[in-house]
């Protein structure tokens, strides 16, 4: 990791596939805490001004619409949100690169629905262009445990820091008594396991 931390104002937040339908595939994880650690990272976005990217791939087929959540946590972006045809890559999509450079960012926290389709590509292609990635890996999953576990070797071996979604949190608050971290706490306590 850089000597610079991830900060609101540094960084942006790409948030990738998480659709109902590819969301079933995932069995490295389970479904409700995976969902869980997804809609907290777009919470944390939207309530400390992280600019927020979505994307979606093929929603009028077995990958399915993308969580309604998203649409209520993040109006703006879900209505904006990147719908790709078929390309795995979301950096491929021309439409989705101009949304990333566009947020003027060089520092990229990515979350996709699968480690080991949806998430690699991007933060390799990403990482190829200079951007600075921390791949939040409990905000997706892969089918199996095995492909989870080399997609996440693969972007941390190109040089992606990876990270946890309460991990991640706490880096952005810098400090719980701050005015973000007050407002990322409730994030955090929501994933936080009930006794």
């Amino acid at each position: 990791m850089s000597a610079q931390s991830f900060t609101a104002d540094n960084t942006a937040m790409l948030l990738i596939d998480h659709q109902v339908g590819t969301m079933g595939w995932v069995r490295s994880i389970p479904f409700e805490q995976m969902k869980a650690n997804a809609l907290a990272l777009a919470n944390t976005a939207k309530a400390v001004d992280i600019p927020l990217v979505l994307t979606s791939s093929m929603e009028e087929y077995a990958q399915g619409p993308l969580l309604a959540e998203l649409a209520e946590i993040a109006p703006k972006e879900f209505e904006a949100r990147i719908k790709r045809l078929g390309v795995v890559n979301a950096m491929d999509d021309e439409n989705f690169a101009a949304a990333v450079r566009e947020t003027g960012r060089k520092k990229l926290i990515i979350a996709g629905v699968t480690n080991d389709v949806c998430t690699v590509y991007p933060t390799l292609t990403a990482l190829q262009l200079g951007y600075e990635v921390q791949v939040v890996a409990d905000a997706g999953g892969s089918p199996t445990k095995m492909a989870d576990d080399i997609s996440i070797r693969r972007m941390e071996n190109a040089g992606a820091t990876i990270t946890s979604s309460i991990q991640l949190m706490a880096e952005l608050a810098g400090n719980w008594t701050s005015d973000r971290g007050g407002k990322i706490i409730p994030f955090v306590m929501g994933l936080m396991p009930q006794q």
